[in-house]
């Protein structure tokens, strides 16, 4: 095997001439998180530039976003609370909140699908951690709902809803939720980048998602089969964050199932990724 394709294998830390053991690989994904961790300004930056760069030349800039969502939840909730009887009061602060969860955890899966892909020529010309772009997709999508949730505080205003200090629980519900993006968009990169079939699975399974994880419905409308919702983890981590941000506690059931979920999923994305970090750079 020539030099240039040995030096290429040792900067994706992929060892050709000895399969690393599972400890090794471990330790390398390990050294390989803590190094995208210190380069934390560089993973903010680039997510700020992709912002920059999706809507440049724009007036609003990211802020067109959050006046669509402003309008579609406008008409739906005028809609959906007489389609489904609910006080008007009472759907407003929830179908916002729901909607704006939504479109953060809708569009962190569907830019996981393509976290490596989209990054192909950065990854194929400079030595960086792979875990750097994952970083970069959390906090791209995290500056979008930071803009969006000015829509749940404009309604929050206008209803004279507020949370009281149960709002105060949905700061360690979002660490948990960075936690658990980090590991989705790790474990959803690395297998679309080598099955390219997985994308648009997905994203059907995100469709039915929505109308069956409590999005513009309310739990309580099902009634005597509410606990049914526990086995749902998208509803459950949705759920989750909801209920402060609405003046609620979550219920037992709901922790323990997002909590259950989370550890799976940072599991499985832990596994996944000390297996395969250095083939990754090959498969895109």
């Amino acid at each position: 095997m020539n030099s240039l394709v040995r030096a290429t294998y040792q900067q994706t830390g992929f060892d050709i001439q000895s399969s690393p053991d599972r400890a090794q690989r471990f330790v390398a994904a390990k050294e390989d998180l803590f190094a995208a961790l210190g380069m934390w300004r560089l993973c903010w930056s680039l997510a700020v530039l992709d912002i920059k760069l999706r809507y440049r030349g724009s007036v609003l800039g990211p802020f067109w976003l959050t006046l669509s969502s402003g309008l579609m939840i406008g008409m739906m909730g005028f809609l959906y609370s007489a389609l489904f009887h609910q006080d008007l009061h009472e759907y407003f602060p929830f179908i916002a909140t729901s909607i704006i969860l939504w479109n953060f955890l809708l569009a962190l899966i569907t830019d996981a699908c393509t976290c490596y892909i989209s990054a192909e020529a950065v990854i194929r010309s400079m030595r960086a951690p792979m875990m750097l772009y994952a970083i970069r997709v959390v906090l791209r999508n995290l500056l979008i709902l930071a803009h969006n949730v000015v829509v749940v505080v404009v309604v929050d205003l206008s209803l004279q809803s507020g949370t009281g200090w149960v709002g105060l629980l949905a700061i360690p519900v979002l660490l948990l939720w960075l936690v658990v993006a980090v590991a989705m968009v790790v474990l959803l990169g690395s297998l679309c980048a080598r099955f390219r079939d997985i994308p648009p699975i997905v994203a059907s399974l995100m469709q039915l998602a929505f109308f069956v994880s409590g999005v513009i419905w309310q739990p309580t409308q099902l009634k005597q089969y509410e606990w049914l919702l526990d086995f749902n983890p998208v509803f459950t981590l949705l759920e989750l964050m909801r209920a402060p941000l609405l003046g609620h506690v979550p219920t037992l059931g709901v922790t323990i199932s997002a909590l259950v979920f989370s550890l799976i999923t940072v599991t499985l994305a832990a596994l996944l990724f000390a297996r395969v970090r250095g083939r990754i750079a090959f498969w895109v």
